[in-house]
């Protein structure tokens, strides 16, 4: 969704690096490109005018000025001061301390509020919750079917007494006042805790559509409204948002298809501008693609940063502890890593959702935007059909997968022979890795000194390989001549090192080849 802004900072960000002192000079012209990036983002002016004046004083104030690398402070003020602008803290849901806490949603129509309702039913479910959505939406052809078949993915009870209209030509009849008001009697009476509420909305704003949530909100008394918004509205966000706040007052922001490939500036604008905070956002079509909103870590991901303890959070959510606990013992009896080990590993994996989605929360990510775009996630289900063409036999012991099994498993997968013998190679350099750290041995490529792998102090192989060079990195005696060796190696060296993210110097990577990953991981490792 930020793609354009966080590209546009990024680079403004890059001419300060190295700079030991900036003067007023450098600060004016990069104040003025953050401007210029947040308007073409569809930031609104008051609050771009704000964040730059914020962000002009402390730049030239003692904080930077004092500073040991004054370029890094000012990206931690830019940092600090997106995530005033989207809210601040991380603020959660106010629970009702006695009966159930009532929900009521509000936007127009097309903001996605009834698929939110799914999607915030199973998380609240997930936290523990017994949600029941109401289907207020009598106006809306079909929101009332609608909503039954999210409630249904999502595993949440639907309370929906009244059909609603089912054609645009239909007048609406029954009352979503009545329909909310019953729904948390129902609610009560089935001792379910959180009551969440779809209303109407409209493809405008007009008074109709407000009278009819204020009369929702006064007769079920939520305890949180939710202002549920296109993240893709472009600079009308601003102006709907108002209207809603007079309108019904809402408590919270929900920011709706946060994947869409809009500038999502105006998105930045809400908070600032209506004082309310953004709570959640949805980042899919899926009942799961729904999460907490939290200002820094948005912040951190707008400016490249990436967002390691969302991406921790996922993780540990979806994989299986049973399964890595078994990977471990296995890991430490030193047993040998087979196509049954490799295959629980790609269950666990599609678990976890889009590996696109992933790997740009990683920090830097940004940089390889391209090769993630054009990375194929069908390629992690052509490698599961190959495993699984396998017999349970040949899955422990791939060595015994000749010719005419590799064609029969080709035959099976729907692939070339080509490419299985491509996963086998790739395997056996996956075992060989495993094999090594399991036994406490370096892997070539791999940085030295990893915590927790004993006895891998180097990572650089032993004996007199081609390409090795004695201690010192120098074969003659001679000073001249072994200076021009000594830029060579240093020449060699540079050209193998992969390029530095924005967090410093780069580390040395593991051959994708000997990782055992999907093909086209190649591609987007750089390789």
């Amino acid at each position: 969704m930020f793609n354009s802004l966080s590209d546009r900072l990024t680079a403004t960000f890059k001419n300060l690096k190295g700079k030991g002192r900036l003067t007023e000079a450098d600060v004016d012209a990069t104040v003025r490109e953050i401007r210029r990036a947040l308007l073409d983002a569809d930031v609104a002016v008051p609050v771009v005018r704000e964040f730059t004046a914020a962000v002009k004083e402390r730049a030239l104030g003692l904080e930077v000025s004092e500073a040991l690398n004054p370029g890094q402070q000012v990206v931690k003020i830019v940092n600090e001061e997106l995530q005033n602008i989207l809210g601040g803290q991380t603020r959660r849901i106010r629970m009702a301390k006695t009966g159930p806490t009532i929900i009521m949603l509000a936007g127009l129509q097309g903001a996605g509020k009834t698929t939110l309702a799914g999607k915030l039913g199973k998380w609240l479910k997930g936290q523990g919750h017994r949600p029941l959505l109401v289907a207020s939406d009598l106006q809306r052809p079909n929101a009332v079917t609608q909503l039954q078949v999210v409630g249904e993915r999502a595993g949440v009870p639907v309370y929906a007494p009244h059909p609603g209209t089912t054609s645009e030509f239909d007048d609406p009849t029954g009352d979503p006042v009545q329909v909310a008001r019953d729904g948390v009697a129902q609610a009560r009476a089935r001792l379910h805790d959180v009551v969440i509420v779809d209303t109407a909305g409209r493809l405008g704003i007009d008074e109709a559509l407000m009278e009819q949530a204020r009369d929702i909100r006064d007769a079920v008394r939520p305890d949180e409204v939710l202002f549920v918004i296109d993240a893709m509205i472009g600079q009308d966000a601003v102006n709907t948002a108002q209207a809603f706040n007079e309108g019904v007052d809402f408590t919270g922001v929900v920011l709706s298809k946060l994947d869409g490939d809009a500038r999502g500036g105006a998105a930045l604008s809400v908070a600032s501008v209506t004082g309310k905070p953004i709570m959640f956002a949805s980042t899919g079509e899926n009942v799961d693609d729904f999460e907490q909103f939290h200002p820094d870590r948005m912040a951190s991901r707008i400016l490249d940063m990436g967002d390691v303890l969302t991406l921790i959070e996922q993780v540990e959510k979806q994989w299986d502890r049973d399964e890595a606990e078994k990977m471990a013992r296995k890991f430490t009896d030193q047993e040998d890593f087979t196509f049954e080990d490799f295959l629980a590993q790609m269950q666990q994996l599609r678990k976890m959702g889009s590996m696109k989605k992933m790997l740009m929360m990683m920090p830097g990510a940004a940089g390889m935007r391209e090769q993630l775009e054009n990375f194929d996630e069908r390629e992690i289900d052509r490698v599961e059909a190959i495993v699984r063409s396998m017999t349970p036999h040949e899955r422990v012991a791939p060595k015994i997968i000749n010719g005419s099994r590799r064609a029969r498993i080709a035959k099976g997968s729907g692939v070339t022979v080509s490419e299985v013998n491509q996963l086998m190679e790739r395997f056996a350099q996956a075992q060989k890795m495993m094999k090594r750290l399991a036994q406490g041995k370096s892997v070539p490529g791999m940085p030295a000194g990893i915590p927790g792998m004993p006895g891998a102090g180097g990572g650089q192989r032993k004996g007199k390989g081609k390409g090795s060079a004695k201690k010192g990195g120098s074969r003659s005696g001679n000073p001249a001549k072994r200076a021009q060796e000594n830029a060579a190696l240093e020449q060699q060296r540079k050209q193998k090192a992969p390029a530095g993210s924005a967090f410093g110097a780069a580390q040395a990577q593991p051959d994708p080849a000997e990782l055992n990953l999907p093909k086209g991981f190649e591609k987007f490792l750089g390789q």
